[in-house]
């Protein structure tokens, strides 16, 4: 049995993967997450973690936002750690902006989680066809959803993304590397 670890800077990230994963993996990969306490901590410590690992037929993906970063040189630093490990081949995904990008990039996933039909139609709308590039997304779903909640919202959202219907290249390019890596 080949076994994903998750090396991730937040809880939340955990929370959406928990609902995402199982629709995108087959049942005989095994899943495990190691949460950091923040990026900084992710990047001081993941090379260690991978390095320590012992599990056998074990792969590894990094998770973390680019945030305010330059995404290539957030990557390659990221690529240089689990270099670092002695495990390059590790999958190394960089959500741009942040996560929450990822949830408006399937804005019907969002309406369905909460209940409010209304949001899927602004899909349309030119500043949701990139959410990718949206610097404060967050915010800007805490706008459609008034209760939206960090945790809670990637619990309810997780479980419903589609990334056929995402238009987050990040995403995108997130599950398409998990999907590769498994087969």
């Amino acid at each position: 049995m080949t076994a994903l670890v998750f090396l991730l800077e937040e809880p939340s990230a955990q929370d959406l993967l928990e609902g995402l994963l199982p629709r995108l993996l087959p049942p005989t990969v095994a899943v495990q997450f190691v949460v950091f306490e923040g990026k900084q901590d992710l990047e001081r410590n993941m090379a260690r973690r991978i390095r320590g690992w012992l599990a056998p037929r074990t792969k590894f993906v990094v998770l973390r936002d680019q945030d305010a970063g330059d995404c290539r040189d957030v990557k390659a630093r990221l690529v240089e750690r689990a270099t670092e490990a002695k495990r390059p081949e590790t999958l190394v995904r960089v959500a741009c902006r942040d996560l929450e990008a990822w949830v408006l990039g399937d804005l019907a996933a969002l309406a369905q989680a909460f209940e409010r039909p209304g949001i899927e139609r602004l899909a349309a709308k030119a500043k949701y066809r990139d959410p990718d590039a949206l610097h404060h997304a967050l915010e800007e779903i805490r706008h459609l959803v008034g209760s939206y909640q960090k945790r809670d919202g990637a619990r309810r959202v997780g479980v419903l993304l589609d990334p056929a219907r995402s238009q987050s290249r990040s995403f995108r390019a997130f599950c398409d590397g998990v999907k590769r890596l498994v087969e």
